[in-house]
Parts: C-alpha cells; sequence; structure tokens
C-alpha cells in the first residue's frame, strides 16, 4: 500500500534577503517547496498529500460558493508575495480577491502587496505550526485569513487595531453568511463525498444563504 509522504518542515534563522530571492529563484515555477519569509527567518514547507488535498477541496469550494452567488473572483493560488521594505514575503496555500479587487488583478495584472493585497488568504497546518504567520499578514494588511489546523476551521477578520479576531459567531466578509464552523463541514464533505454530491451540497447551502 503506498503511503502518502509526511509534510516536511524546516526552519531557518539569519537568513538575508538576498538569499531568500536567490532560492525563489532557483526554485523557477514550481509550486513545491513553499516559503514564508519573516525578518531574517525563513519556513521551507514541502506540503503533503493530505495538506494539497484540504488547500484543493478549499479553492474549489471557494470558485462554486462565488459563482452560485454571483460574486466576481480571481484565485491567485499560492502566488509569491513579497516587500523588500517589509523584508515579509510568502506563499500562502490558496489565495484570492473579489469583486473590484478581482477585476483589477486579472485585469490590470495589480497584485503590488502594497496597493492591492488579497482579500483573503488560507493557511493549513495539517502538522504543527512552525511560525505564527498572523502578524505578518496583519503588517501586509491581508483583510481576511482562513485557518485550518487541529482539525478545525477558523475564519479571522483583520480589525482596526491591527490585530485578527477569531471566533464561532465570525462571519465572512468576502463570503457573508459562512462561519467558521460551517466550512469547517463543507471542506470535510468535500474530503469524504463523492464529488457530484458535494457540488450540489455546496450548492444548496450557497442558496440557502441568500
Amino acid at each position: 500500500m503506498l503511503r502518502s509522504p509526511l509534510e516536511q518542515k524546516v526552519l531557518l534563522e539569519n537568513i538575508s534577503w538576498q538569499t531568500y530571492e536567490r532560492l525563489l529563484a532557483e526554485r523557477e515555477e514550481r509550486r513545491k517547496p513553499r516559503f514564508f519569509y519573516e525578518q531574517g527567518v525563513l519556513e521551507i514547507v514541502s506540503p503533503s498529500t493530505e495538506h494539497e488535498a484540504v488547500s484543493r477541496t478549499v479553492a474549489l469550494l471557494v470558485q462554486l460558493l462565488t459563482a452560485e452567488l454571483g460574486i466576481d473572483l480571481f484565485s491567485a493560488g499560492s502566488t509569491t508575495f513579497r516587500r523588500e521594505d517589509l523584508a515579509r514575503g510568502f506563499e500562502p496555500d490558496e489565495c484570492f480577491y473579489f469583486s473590484d479587487n478581482a477585476r483589477h488583478a486579472r485585469n490590470v495584472g495589480d497584485m503590488d502587496l502594497s496597493t492591492n493585497p488579497p482579500d483573503l488568504v488560507v493557511e493549513i497546518d495539517v502538522t504543527s505550526v512552525s511560525l505564527d504567520k498572523l502578524p505578518t499578514y496583519a503588517r501586509l494588511g491581508i483583510p481576511e485569513v482562513w485557518r485550518f489546523a487541529g482539525g478545525q476551521a477558523e475564519i479571522l477578520l483583520l480589525n482596526a487595531n491591527g490585530d485578527y479576531e477569531a471566533s464561532s459567531t465570525l462571519t465572512s466578509r468576502v463570503l457573508p453568511s459562512l462561519t467558521g464552523e460551517a466550512l469547517k463541514t463543507l471542506v470535510e464533505d468535500g474530503l469524504r463525498l463523492n464529488h457530484p454530491e458535494w457540488v450540489q451540497r455546496v450548492r444548496r447551502r450557497a442558496h440557502e444563504s441568500q
């Protein structure tokens, strides 16, 4: 029986910005490994099959919900975002632009962190968390983060103080009426149900929320 490779994480300290950029260049267009850079600390992640399955399910869920709700969407996947002036860079598991920001990202190619950060970033941790990425996302102005860890799903919203708030009652800003508990259920269903059945369930959920 074939076994899924385990997720691997390496944490390196005292890494210069130039070294970080060189590693990105040497990796070229490959999706793996992924890099997260935080002021001299570099996390290198090789996602597992389980990790990627959750990531793809979330991406498809967002695509289905926005299509049913008539919300414009631009999916930027695990695009490399970086700001040398802040010495920070990241590659999310998934990220998205909605409505007017989606139009700018698609038609103008405006994915500059300083002017048009993603509306939603998705982070998945199927093993242990090495770095707390939330302070970096907050500093870069990411308004909403979905975090999957320990079998739970959280919707975190950036507040006026520059911190993220999370609770079981919070609803998504980009997909109104979607709570963390509903998000968890829909993703779990996507991993266990046959695809046509799950798609129909997501569509029903979208219309029930209107």
